[in-house]
């Protein structure tokens, strides 16, 4: 099923500058978030962001604070999002049915959010190129797993021309330059 703008909410899980000091390619991963970012934004799509145990592992790392705007940002315990009280009402209040998730780690909270989405009923799309763990075969086991279980396995770019849906108008217009820039590799 092809994304919809109306009907998506981004979920960003645990994009945490303590986990990410950990992460594999951790650079790249904020890079791709930040381009799903812009396009929330531009395209008024709603934006949660969960925070696993901030006391511990810091809060959302500091190179998605200029892009998170409004976003919603919650704590939480559980590993995934849907077990987390306030986050589940969070997700269930955006009535939204289409969910792009990202984050870290992907085989643990990534991957436990994914799979209760699922469960609970929702349009699940992993945006893999913004989804990292420590080690590369825990995160590609994880989104091999996330598969077979009905997740749809996309890529930030992906994600952005199935919310725009058109190449012309403003929208398409603003985020151009966040889409070539997304291809730039970060240092």
């Amino acid at each position: 099923m092809m994304l919809k703008a109306p009907s998506s909410l981004l979920l960003i899980v645990d994009a945490q500058a303590g986990l990410a000091r950990a992460v594999e390619a951790a650079a790249l991963r904020i890079h791709r978030t930040r381009l799903l970012l812009a396009a929330a934004h531009r395209l008024a799509i709603p934006v949660i962001v969960s925070e696993q145990y901030p006391e511990g592992l810091g809060h959302t790392d500091p190179r998605l604070l200029p892009d998170l705007g409004d976003a919603t940002v919650l704590p939480k315990r559980a590993f995934s999002c849907w077990r987390e009280p306030i986050l589940r009402e969070a997700i269930e209040a955006a009535g939204r049915r289409q969910i792009v998730v990202c984050g870290m780690e992907t085989h643990v909270c990534v991957q436990q959010t994914a799979l209760d989405l699922v469960a609970a009923g929702f349009a699940t799309h992993i945006a893999a190129d913004a989804a990292g763990s420590r080690r590369e075969e825990d995160r590609s086991l994880g989104l091999e797993r996330l598969r077979r279980h009905g997740c749809d396995i996309v890529t930030s770019e992906m994600v952005v021309f199935e919310w725009l849906e058109r190449g012309e108008g403003d929208a398409f217009k603003a985020l151009i330059p966040h889409i070539k820039a997304s291809g730039e590799v970060p240092d």
